[in-house]
């Protein structure tokens, strides 16, 4: 699928892996819609790639679906569609002064993370739909979620989160089975553990030494993940047209660890 001169939209566009997808994609020649919920970095990366930004709460039916008409309304058949929109929470299922995990937050988390995924994903698909095919096979486009390796190996205190990231990566391959039918890929990244602000501002001594210690169970290369690399990913996998149905694990071989 060749992204230049088409749309795409990415959830969690604004930062992170989001972000570095939207430059990478931008680089090749797509108009990007950074779908966000932070207005003032969305915006300003928006304009400093030529894209468009979207006010997005991926739990929100209206609200994704005003970012996906964004999209089409820049004139550009839309191809891409990329969900990187998520929250992390941590919680014992049963906590050490026996309370039970908070049930408000693990469905917070499942609402974003997960019917999020979904939300973007079937509303997105369905703009597709309406696109003329760019081959003789028939290809309108390419869904692409992110889950973690959490999702596969979740550690202690990760229940709402694991369950979250398994449930994109259990939809991955009965989603790809119903978008056939339209011509639309469906794929998922499984991250490890990537460098992002998440972890602290590069120079914090402090950071950099939590960082130390997370690069422990990585393989190869020693060291975290780039979210460049994730955006280079991103962008392999919709060029490779015989990509569909698959989770990738994006980790330098890290296997996670209870704690």
């Amino acid at each position: 699928m060749d992204l230049n001169g088409a749309a795409a939209i990415i959830s969690g566009g604004a930062s992170g892996l989001g972000e570095a997808t939207a430059r990478e994609l931008a680089r090749v020649g797509a108009t990007v819609v950074v779908a966000d919920l932070n207005a003032e970095r969305g915006k300003a990366l928006a304009d400093e790639i030529g894209g468009v930004f979207a006010h997005t709460d991926v739990s929100d039916e209206a609200s994704v679906q005003a970012a996906v008409e964004t999209a089409v309304a820049t004139g550009k058949p839309l191809r891409a569609v990329i969900s990187s929109a998520g929250i992390g929470w941590a919680q014992r299922t049963v906590g050490r002064d026996g309370s039970p995990h908070d049930l408000a937050s693990y469905r917070r988390v499942i609402d974003v993370n997960l019917i999020g995924t979904f939300n973007l994903m079937r509303i997105g698909a369905a703009a597709m739909a309406a696109t003329e095919p760019v081959d003789e096979d028939g290809a309108r486009g390419v869904v692409i979620n992110t889950a973690s390796v959490a999702g596969i190996e979740g550690q202690t205190g990760q229940v709402a989160y694991s369950a979250s990231k398994g449930g994109i990566i259990g939809m991955t391959l009965p989603a790809a089975r119903d978008l056939a039918a339209i011509g639309v890929r469906v794929l998922t990244i499984a991250p490890g553990i990537i460098d992002t602000p998440i972890y602290g501002k590069i120079g914090d001594k402090n950071a950099e030494e939590f960082k130390a210690k997370l690069i422990g169970p990585v393989a190869f290369p020693k060291r975290l993940g780039k979210a460049s690399e994730f955006g280079h990913l991103v962008r392999a996998l919709i060029e490779n047209d015989y990509m569909n149905g698959e989770v990738i694990r994006f980790d330098g071989g890290i296997r996670f660890q209870p704690k």
